[in-house]
């Protein structure tokens, strides 16, 4: 029997690029995810239970319930906007740049602040300047209480005279060279390192509202400098001088490399080319650190195509590009109950070992095959892929009609011949889902 053919530009752009093939057409997701305020009151209320004794019991427990579900809901408008065709590729851009800037905040409490982060300063940013998404990320609170920054000041510092035990945090200052820009190997020292870290004091947050906030009294006065440019001058450093740092980052050469070769391994191949690399580089660097000419130019490269097929697909990616195949629409995702998300998302995605939004650092998710395919990680999807149809309650599905829409000229023949001729429906569909064709990219 023969195999797939190669896929058309269309096929390729929907599977590679976004979250498979479009499914039903359904009405756009306009939902927005509980934002900011809803987190603040929710975190200040809960702060507040914590510390009284007058709040009776019905009051604690409903505000109990509320941090599960606020963060269950959260979730649920972030899956629903993925599943939903409008504009996938957006979301698709958001989830990779959402793990480029990991903030992984453990506990509900925290952990409600991974969606606000995400609506503000990753997806307004994914068709902009690289400089921009840098600046929004790192003076993000999410990303402040993630890596610890409040809690940093300088020795010389007006508060840090007062409190000489609490000192210089580097923690932000690292993972942004590190993770965020230049990238491990980058030509800069630990001298570097507590510069930025020096320049980033100041950088707090209220701890009323939970906004971000500049502290000039947890600055150390300057200057600072880093790789060889001086920030700040004799005096406490501005927040302008700050968000100089960070535009000169985002516009080294090495930045250019490390955010390329992220995007090449991300959406291509494990091992890109050298010249795949340096041309995503070249394009960053002539579009003064603008992302959507980057986009272009992945997508337009002939590595892309030659290349379908090397990269699994995370298990976020299985479980939306699996429920667009079953014809679920971004609105069912809404609409779906809470409970009915958990067991057929959430707790998928944790079994199969990417919790959402739970990674175990701030350096992310495992880019290689072999994190994804695994024996226990494989026999998780086929679970998923056999249970899933009657958890949603559609328990007469036509394989080939889920073949088409999982994976329209890309299926082998092998899988059209075997998918009908399945004992039952379901299993003609499960075996679709399972099939190695749907599990790549």
């Amino acid at each position: 029997m023969t195999t797939a053919p190669r896929p058309s530009r269309v096929t390729l752009k929907a599977i590679r690029f976004g979250y498979g093939l479009p499914g039903p057409i359904g009405k756009a997701v306009r939902a927005e995810a509980p934002g900011q305020d809803v987190v603040a009151d929710i975190v200040s209320t809960y702060r507040e239970m914590q510390r009284s004794d007058g709040m009776d019991e019905d009051a604690r427990r409903k505000l109990r319930r509320r941090l599960p579900q606020t963060l269950g809901r959260q979730a649920q408008v972030t899956i629903a906007r993925a599943v939903s065709p409008q504009d996938d590729a957006l979301e698709r851009f958001a989830n990779f740049w959402t793990d480029h800037f990991t903030v992984s905040l453990q506990g509900f409490e925290n952990a409600l602040f991974v969606q606000p982060f995400v609506d503000n300063a990753i997806r307004p940013n994914v068709y902009r300047r690289f400089a921009d998404m840098l600046k929004a990320a790192v003076t993000h609170p999410a990303m402040l209480l993630y890596l610890d920054q409040p809690q940093s000041m300088g020795d010389n510092s007006f508060v840090g005279k007062l409190r000489p035990k609490r000192g210089l945090n580097e923690n932000l200052a690292r993972e942004v060279l590190e993770l965020h820009t230049l990238g491990v190997g980058a030509p800069y020292t630990q001298t570097d390192v507590r510069e930025l870290a020096e320049l980033f004091t100041g950088l707090s947050m209220s701890r009323a509202k939970l906004e971000f906030q500049f502290r000039p009294s947890l600055s150390e006065p300057g200057p600072e400098v880093v790789l060889g440019k001086e920030y700040g001058g004799a005096h406490v450093a501005a927040l302008d001088e700050i968000l100089a740092a960070l535009e000169d980052l985002a516009k080294h050469k090495a930045t250019s490399e490390h955010l390329a070769r992220k995007l090449a391994v991300h959406f291509v191949s494990d091992a890109p080319s050298e010249a795949l690399v340096d041309e995503l580089a070249r394009v960053y660097r002539q579009n003064d650190t603008q992302l959507r000419p980057v986009y272009d130019a992945l997508r337009a490269h002939p590595e892309t195509e030659r290349a379908f097929g090397a990269k699994a697909k995370q298990p976020l990616d299985f479980v939306v590009s699996g429920l667009r195949a079953l014809g679920i629409s971004g609105q069912d995702v809404l609409q779906a109950d809470l409970r009915q998300f958990r067991d057929v998302v959430l707790d998928p995605l944790r079994r199969m070992g990417q919790p959402f939004r739970q990674p175990n650092g701030p350096d992310g998710w495992p880019e290689d095959l072999g994190a994804w395919i695994t024996p226990a990680a494989l026999s998780e999807r086929v679970f998923w892929a056999m249970n899933v149809q009657t958890a949603i309650g559609l328990n007469d599905l036509d394989p080939m009609d889920v073949l088409e829409r999982a994976l329209g000229e890309v299926a082998s023949d092998q899988l059209r011949w075997a998918a009908p001729k399945a004992e039952t429906r379901a299993q003609g569909v499960a075996l679709v889902l399972a099939s190695p064709e749907f599990n790549r990219r």
